[in-house]
């Protein structure tokens, strides 16, 4: 992609999330994601109802008199987006391909969290960490993930979401708020989700195109996996296309079912609809459980 061409795609990029998150989401961010710690801010005299607990008893000890222990709460907070830049998120049967769709939502989120003076960190992964950039502020930054998603090449055409998440437990220490962007073409992530979703505040956005969801009576029909490269002719006969339909609701039910467990909102996305609502929707019903 030439530099003119990724500058304007970056800019168009830029002014639609911007206006949709300065629009929608304005203070619904901020709502649904509060401070989720506690820091220290001074100590003062013990006053009659104070918790014992916060008692300070090195202070007090040296002034022979209680006082206790005062905090605040975080309001800083840090946004890690997982971003699943494997082969099949190049997809698409609509105007959108899910990658292009994966790239919105990360400039929408990005942007809200700017918005919210949090920080934001991203790692792109495949069937491995592609990429990890620390979390950090500013404009500048936003616009550095959006054009890294644009023009990254992945080295790994599969899916990890284990990998992903395993890296994230290990460079994240503290409590962040952690969206999960991905078409979840995979299993076998059970133990590092749990540890993820009680670690941080996990979310999964789902992003997936009409075509995936159910194959249509069409014959004969050659098709390609391009996490595998394998080529296949599939007929589409009423038999077939209820066993596909049986294997895409079992494997959808295996991230409901983990989401339910761990209690992890997620929310659906298609190529062919409008992200915003779902994304309102999520905002709201996390305001109404703060």
């Amino acid at each position: 992609m030439e530099i003119f061409e990724l500058s304007k795609k970056v800019k168009l990029i830029e002014i639609k999330t911007r206006r949709l998150s300065n629009q929608i989401f304005a203070g619904q961010y901020q709502s649904a994601f509060k401070g989720m710690g506690m820091t220290f801010s001074e100590v003062r005299e013990y006053q009659y109802g104070d918790d014992m607990r916060s008692i300070d008893w090195n202070v007090t000890a040296r002034f022979n008199h209680p006082y206790v222990k005062i905090f605040e709460e975080e309001r800083e907070l840090i946004t890690m987006l997982l971003i699943d830049v494997s082969a099949s998120n190049a997809f698409g049967s609509m105007a959108k391909s899910k990658i292009e769709l994966l790239t919105e939502l990360a400039g929408i989120l990005s942007f809200a969290a700017l918005k919210n003076n949090d920080k934001v960190g991203v790692i792109f992964f495949s069937d491995h960490v592609e990429k990890f950039i620390p979390p950090k502020k500013g404009q500048k930054h936003i616009l550095r993930i959006i054009r890294d998603l644009l023009t990254y090449e992945p080295k790994g055409k599969g899916t990890s979401i284990n990998s992903a998440l395993e890296y994230l437990n290990r460079v994240s220490n503290r409590r962040s708020i952690v969206f999960l962007i991905s078409d979840f073409m995979d299993t076998g992530y059970d133990k590092a989700f749990g540890i993820s979703a009680r670690k941080h505040d996990l979310l999964a956005l789902r992003v997936m195109d009409p075509f995936e969801m159910e194959l249509p009576d069409a014959g004969l029909m050659m098709m390609s996996d391009p996490e595998t490269g394998k080529v296949r002719i599939i007929n589409t006969k009423r038999k077939n296309r209820k066993m596909y339909q049986s294997w895409w609701n079992s494997h959808k039910a295996y991230l409901d079912n983990l989401s339910m467990r761990f209690s992890v909102d997620v929310v659906n996305l298609k190529t062919d609809r409008d992200y915003i609502p779902p994304l309102v929707s999520l905002f709201k019903k996390r305001e109404k459980r703060a």
